[in-house]
């Protein structure tokens, strides 16, 4: 978290590639009707006021144990890799053909789908930075989800390409754009 993650993905689109968010799957499969209810089910409505998952609430109980977080990871990681799989297809028939297709995916080696990319890019910061921009965006549990995920140095020693965030949006992008030309060697 805060690392920059989004930021780079941006600026990969604008570079030719074509993208994917999985937290932008995840807050919609959070308004499919079948996760609600397993989401009510195990959490009570609570976690979904109004028939719509209250991600807040949602950190609350899925950060706070151990067995709760398995639980909706469980839940939520096979239908996110289902749609990072139709992704890929969809890239392989995209016309124009795309520069790179390319999945944001914060907890990509956590979930064990490093085995669906033919590269990974880890995207770190200084964990100053990372922290406040964290609190910016207002990152419900963010020290709690932070002790619960590998650290930058362990994704940066397991990724193809590492790209550190501590500067501006141009020299991301200038990193990202190497990294576009050293891929599609």
């Amino acid at each position: 978290m805060g690392s920059g993650k989004s930021t780079a993905l941006d600026a990969l689109e604008r570079l030719g590639a074509l993208t994917l968010s999985t937290d932008a799957v995840v807050h919609s499969l959070y308004e499919q009707q079948h996760v609600v209810d397993r989401v009510v089910e195990r959490w009570g409505a609570d976690a979904a006021p109004g028939g719509t998952v209250d991600r807040a609430a949602l950190a609350r109980f899925a950060f706070a144990d151990d067995d709760e977080r398995i639980w909706l990871e469980s839940l939520i990681w096979p239908l996110v890799g289902a749609e990072v799989g139709g992704f890929r297809e969809r890239s392989l028939v995209h016309q124009p053909p795309p520069r790179a297709a390319v999945v944001e995916t914060p907890l990509l080696f956590e979930a064990g789908l490093e085995q669906m990319y033919d590269a990974t890019v880890a995207v770190i910061a200084n964990e100053d930075l990372r922290r406040q921009r964290a609190s910016q965006r207002g990152h419900e549990a963010a020290d709690e989800r932070h002790a619960r995920q590998m650290s930058q140095q362990e994704k940066a020693e397991r990724a193809t390409y590492v790209v550190i965030n501590d500067g501006t949006t141009a020299e991301l992008e200038r990193e990202l754009a190497s990294i576009l030309d050293r891929l599609g060697k």
